[in-house]
């Protein structure tokens, strides 16, 4: 019965690829099941021809592609539908994830999601769906006084916009290792009126010190420590993670709260795509 929560809670998981990483697997088919989101991670710097590319061969494939915008590394109007002129048009994308992005100061005219929302050039696309980031730990670059004030009043507005687009919206948050402190965010928004549907962002199979890198910079808060207490096991220091507990706590929880507003998992490949893969068929 418990696999079976757990295979309910993983069916049409999504997944996220860098344009270095999708170059070297030849046929998502033999990872993904068809039609799978893939979302395109945008680095500071790659040229945007690179994750074009990227997302025409996911679709191409009969896969969904999902690009990043990263709102500080777009300077203006003019480069912005640009972007989303090339996706619509070269790659057949009518999706976008929404976010400020890794770069510490705007190169332009967009800080934020809300910025790039505001723009107006998503709707006027008819873009399918926007998905925008969750932060169920905070976020030290949102809120550098360690509260989660301004991520709360982002959250607010975007879910307020969420009533006037024709788009369909998602949360995909940063990746987590503590159910219970996903379980308490996921809760607290959802009280606070927050009804846009969340999908958890999970850390797939990985060596412990890619993890604990990843966090560090990712700056994944309270859940750096149960990787922590983790490594100070020799036993298991020298085993790959797998998101099994995390992910069992959650299904489990959700089977008994139908109402949960985590419906879908987003896992994030640090240890491979062909790992989550294997990963999932256990269940």
């Amino acid at each position: 019965m418990e696999n079976e929560h757990i295979a309910d809670f993983l069916s049409d998981f999504s997944i996220e690829v860098t344009p270095n990483a999708a170059n070297k697997i030849e046929n998502f088919a033999e990872y993904l099941p068809l039609g799978t989101l893939i979302y395109i991670a945008h680095i500071e710097g790659t040229p945007i021809e690179d994750t074009v590319s990227t997302a025409k061969k996911i679709t191409d494939q009969g896969f969904t592609a999902m690009p990043h915008f990263p709102a500080r590394i777009i300077k203006d109007k003019e480069m912005l539908s640009d972007w989303i002129s090339k996706y619509q048009n070269e790659a057949g994308v009518e999706n976008a994830l929404l976010i400020a992005g890794g770069a510490n100061k705007p190169y332009g005219d967009y800080d934020s999601s809300i910025d790039l929302i505001e723009s107006g050039l998503f709707d006027q696309a008819r873009f399918k769906n926007i998905h925008i980031a969750g932060h169920p730990e905070g976020s030290k670059d949102i809120d550098p006084d360690g509260t989660t004030s301004n991520v709360d009043e982002a959250l607010s507005w975007k879910n307020e916009f969420s009533k006037r687009t024709e788009a369909s919206m998602a949360i995909t948050t940063q990746f987590c290792f503590d159910s219970n402190s996903v379980i308490q965010w996921a809760n607290s928004i959802k009280k606070s009126g927050i009804d846009i549907p969340v999908h958890i962002g999970i850390a797939g199979p990985a060596k412990l010190q890619t993890l604990l890198r990843y966090s560090l910079e990712c700056g994944v808060g309270a859940s750096i420590k149960i990787l922590q207490k983790r490594a100070k096991d020799i036993t298991k220091l020298l085993l790959p993670y797998k998101p099994t507990q995390i992910i069992r706590e959650l299904a489990n929880y959700k089977a008994s709260n139908p109402d949960f507003n985590i419906k879908k998992v987003h896992f994030f490949p640090l240890g491979g795509i062909k790992q989550v893969s294997q990963f999932i068929k256990e269940f």
